[in-house]
């Protein structure tokens, strides 16, 4: 078990906020990207009475899985560089990982460390639901991302995406296009079948078509990887010779999938992409292919679960809310990213 110990220096400065993310080659490693992802927030600007206003130095240990993808690497860096922006916050990284009982060693170091609050995306939810409900009960408060636990006790507040909603609004955007043809053939690519998120996906998208007498008429499976993307493009292409609109769960799969589909020559249909990267959101922008929009999955998820936690260490509130506490529950929305809106998403994207 690896737990890099990082302390944010007090010198540091508002272009540290500045993230560069991480890159996703063909074969899924991770390297370093020009582009910058822009995340707010920090006591350096802060107005006197708000929640960036500096308070007592806390500790937070931050876990997350292996950074093997472009969004999950830009989960982690969004983490740190929020985290680089506050002179309050001493924050503990561990090393990515796949294996959940490294991450549940990784969490014990943080009990026995002591540390004031812990922002968790736990690989496996159900496996690490015990080890956060004992950080819970030494009073050291969680902030699950992104992967829920099994027991809404294992944490203070849970930070999510929107899986069933960025299925809905890929279908919304799929009626509008469609202006009810409801022969329009619609195909999907899942990400991996089995997943809970997956499932979501589908059915959000699945209902929304419902609305305006369309189905899903193709769906294949692929699981994230660029690799993955291109073989269950190249499977659909073969068994549709006809779509109309093509929802594809993830970017960074993405680029297979559009590898595909150039190679196949096939231009026929409008394609949806889902979680928004950079490349796609660029693609978008330039209007020369297929790629039409994409359904933000955000990225920021972390680096808002460390800033909630930040709050709860300091027993502060949300400033913005009148409530006195901050929320059990915060879920992010999954808006449509199109040529009209791309700019206003372009900063907070991660490189693929």
């Amino acid at each position: 078990m690896s737990l890099h110990h990082r302390t944010i220096s007090k010198k540091a400065t508002a272009a540290l906020a500045v993230l560069a993310v991480i890159g996703l080659s063909a074969c899924t490693s991770n390297e370093s990207s020009d582009d910058d992802q822009n995340v707010s927030g920090g006591t350096s600007e802060a107005e006197e009475g708000s929640n960036d206003e500096a308070g007592d130095t806390v500790t937070i240990g931050f876990s997350a899985p292996a950074a093997d993808h472009g969004w999950m690497g830009a989960i982690t860096e969004a983490t740190e560089a929020v985290a680089e922006q506050y002179d309050d916050v001493e924050l503990l990284m561990a090393e990515g990982t796949n294996d959940p009982s490294v991450q549940i060693q990784q969490i014990e170091t943080f009990i026995n460390d002591g540390v004031d609050a812990i922002v968790l995306l736990p690989h496996d939810g159900d496996a690490l639901t015990p080890i956060a409900l004992e950080a819970m009960e030494a009073g050291i408060p969680v902030v699950n991302v992104d992967r829920e636990f099994n027991d809404p006790n294992a944490a203070r507040v849970t930070v999510l995406g929107d899986n069933y909603g960025m299925g809905v609004s890929a279908g919304e955007y799929v009626c509008e296009q469609a202006d009810g043809n409801t022969d329009a053939v619609v195909a999907e690519i899942q990400g991996i079948a089995s997943l809970p998120l997956t499932q979501d996906r589908s059915q959000g998208f699945e209902d929304a078509l419902k609305e305006c007498g369309l189905d899903v008429d193709n769906q294949v499976e692929a699981s994230f990887t660029v690799e993955s993307g291109s073989d269950a493009a190249n499977n659909l292409l073969q068994a549709a010779p006809q779509i109309d609109f093509l929802w594809n769960h993830d970017d960074d799969q993405g680029v297979g999938v559009l590898a595909a589909i150039e190679e196949a020559g096939r231009d026929e249909f409008t394609m949806i992409g889902g979680a928004g990267s950079r490349q796609v959101m660029e693609a978008i922008k330039a209007d020369n292919g297929v790629l039409k929009a994409t359904v933000i999955y955000p990225s920021t998820q972390g680096a808002d679960g460390l800033k909630l936690a930040r709050l709860l260490a300091q027993e502060k509130s949300v400033d913005d809310l009148v409530e006195v506490e901050v929320p059990r529950v915060v879920q992010l929305y999954a808006p449509v990213v199109t040529a009209e809106n791309v700019d206003k998403y372009l900063d907070t994207a991660f490189r693929s």
